[in-house]
């Protein structure tokens, strides 16, 4: 019989590191997931706990995914099972380091230090996307080495794989996708697009929304910027295609906010995952798993001159388009695949139920 695994996290199950991670479970294990759709992670927090206390399901570990630290506070208090907490996002971090919506001696600073910093003395093992994040919850929260374990975010690669297309656009087309928030460094895309404006054969693609939209929107407007066209939101489903037509995708993160040079973005998975060329930020938890010149093209953050540079660079190369796609392709195939993660996550799991039942 096959151990179970509760699942129950902040963000929706289609999130696409709670995706990943649902998907590795259910390849190895029974998995319960108590993970709601309805909006707002707060309303889905508590609906999983209530959930959870008026179910309580048969399991042998919990896993408190993305957003999961006050999931795994409260767990610690109504159950007894291992728990494995997805350190995904640091709170503190997040709200005042990134977005700087509190000081960190306010009250909601010093709140959402606790949070981090709790759930992970209550958590059995952690793990984080990077090793350079994993020494920021060591260095920051006093999280002990010995229980972090670092798992790459991957991709859906039933969504995301190598396309053909079927036709070649005359123009060159730049590919980026964001939420709009200053760890991603939009701006710096649109200041590289202008300094490429009299490069009629390169287009830039933005798609997304969010905090800092309208921004970057009277940045592209009070430039007359007519190389880059914002596409809004693009569900899930659809990004393949876009990232399919582009010649070059941008995996950033390209802003100086500390949080960048910890973390690898999404979307760099699953510009690799379908063998696009892709240019990312140079920091350290970018040299965990790529080279320049080999898997991407890695550029210094904050700099639009840098980016702009090595896009024509690229766009004047095709040996380096190919070389460095196909690269980043096959170091996606060998350490990031779902397969790749589920046998982490697998062995992650056994090795906490080792430890419980001693």
């Amino acid at each position: 019989m096959k151990p179970r695994v509760l699942f129950i996290s902040g963000r929706e199950a289609g999130y696409i590191r709670n995706r990943v991670l649902i998907k590795a479970l259910q390849a190895h294990f029974d998995t319960i997931v108590f993970t709601t759709s309805i909006p707002g992670t707060v309303a889905r927090i508590f609906t999983g706990i209530v959930r959870f206390i008026a179910r309580r399901p048969d399991y042998d570990v919990c896993f408190a995914g993305f957003y999961g630290q006050p999931i795994a506070i409260a767990l610690s208090t109504l159950q007894n099972k291992p728990i494995i907490l997805d350190a995904y996002v640091s709170t503190y971090d997040t709200l005042c380091e990134d977005r700087r919506l509190f000081s960190p001696r306010s009250l909601g600073g010093l709140l959402a230090r606790w949070l981090d910093k709790r759930s992970c003395q209550v958590a059995t093992r952690v793990i984080t996307d990077t090793q350079t994040h994993a020494c920021y919850f060591a260095e920051t929260f006093n999280v002990p080495q010995s229980k972090l374990t670092t798992i790459y975010v991957g991709c859906d690669e039933s969504l995301f794989y190598p396309r053909r297309v079927v036709s070649q656009p005359q123009r060159l087309e730049v590919f980026y996708y964001t939420s709009f928030l200053p760890v991603h460094g939009t701006e710096v895309v649109v200041q590289a697009a202008a300094l490429l404006r009299q490069q009629k054969n390169i287009h830039f693609v933005i798609g997304g929304d969010g905090l800092l939209r309208p921004a970057i929107q009277k940045m592209i407007a009070d430039w007359g910027l007519t190389n880059v066209d914002l596409v809004g939101w693009i569900p899930l489903e659809q990004l393949p295609d876009y990232i399919a037509s582009a010649s070059i995708c941008l995996g950033g993160h390209f802003s100086t906010v500390p949080k960048a040079r910890r973390v690898i973005s999404t979307k760099t998975f699953q510009f690799i995952a379908m063998r696009k060329p892709t240019i990312v930020g140079d920091n350290s938890a970018t040299r965990e798993i790529f080279v320049h010149g080999e898997h991407v093209y890695a550029v210094p953050m904050g700099d639009p001159v840098a980016l702009a540079t090595a896009i024509v660079e690229l766009a004047d190369n095709k040996n380096l388009q190919n070389r460095i796609a196909i690269g980043g392709y096959t170091c996606f195939q060998k350490r990031l695949t779902l397969h790749t993660i589920g046998m982490q996550i697998a062995s992650l799991v056994e090795e906490v139920m080792g430890v419980s039942a001693l």
